[in-house]
C-alpha cells in the first residue's frame, strides 16, 4: 500500500464523512496543530528514561489526542456516527494530575522562563502548541460546534504540561528561572 495518494496535491484533504475541504481549512488548521501536540508529546516520552512514571500518562494523552482529533475531523451534523469515544473524565484526569503534581511544590507566584532541562524545555513547548490548538479551536468553533469536552481538555492540557514541566525542574533540584512576579500578587 503507498503512503501517497495523490489526492491533496490540489490543495484539498478529506475530512470524516468524505468531504474535501481545502488544506487551510480551519478544521485542518486545528486538527493539524493537535497532531504537533501529539508529535511533542512523543518527543517528551523518547526523552524519558525507560519506566519513567510520565510514560503511561503520556501514552494515555496521546491515544485521547487521536481520538480528540477524530472528532475534530468530523462535522458536527455527522459527528454521532464517528466511532470513537471521547473518555468522559479527561477534564478530572488532567485536574486529578494537575493537583497532585502542584501539591508537592510551592507556588512559585512568577512569571518563569521555559528551559532548565530537555524534557522541561519540551512540555513548554508542548504546552505553547496546545495554546494554540486551543485558538485554532475555538475559531472552528465559530464556524461548526466543538465538544465542549474537548474545549476544556485543551485548556486543561495546556496546564497539565506547564505544571509538569515545573515539576520536572523541581524533581532535578533546578531552579526555575524567573522572570517577574504576577502583578496580581504584588504588594502595594
Amino acid at each position: 500500500m503507498r503512503i501517497y495518494t495523490r489526492g491533496g496535491d490540489k490543495g484539498r484533504t478529506g475530512i470524516h464523512g468524505g468531504e474535501r475541504v481545502d488544506k487551510d481549512d480551519i478544521r485542518i488548521e486545528a486538527n493539524g496543530t493537535l497532531d504537533e501536540v501529539n508529535a511533542e508529546i512523543g518527543v517528551v516520552r523518547a526523552l524519558l528514561p525507560a519506566g519513567h512514571e510520565w510514560h503511561d500518562l503520556l501514552g494515555k494523552i496521546q491515544r485521547e489526542m487521536m481520538v480528540v482529533m477524530s472528532h475534530v475531523a468530523t462535522p458536527s451534523a455527522i459527528r454521532d456516527k464517528n466511532p470513537n469515544a471521547l473518555s468522559e473524565d479527561l477534564v478530572a484526569f488532567c485536574e486529578q494530575q494537575i493537583d497532585d503534581l502542584s501539591a508537592k511544590m510551592e507556588d512559585n507566584g512568577y512569571f518563569i522562563l521555559p528551559g532548565g532541562s530537555p524534557v522541561s524545555a519540551h512540555l513548554q513547548l508542548a504546552r505553547t502548541i496546545v495554546r494554540r490548538a486551543e485558538r485554532r479551536l475555538w475559531t472552528l468553533n465559530r464556524k461548526d460546534p466543538v465538544s465542549p469536552e474537548i474545549l476544556q481538555f485543551v485548556n486543561r492540557l495546556s496546564d497539565l504540561f506547564f505544571i509538569m514541566a515545573r515539576y520536572e525542574m523541581f524533581r532535578q533540584g533546578n531552579a526555575e528561572e524567573r522572570w517577574q512576579s504576577f502583578l496580581y500578587k504584588r504588594k502595594k
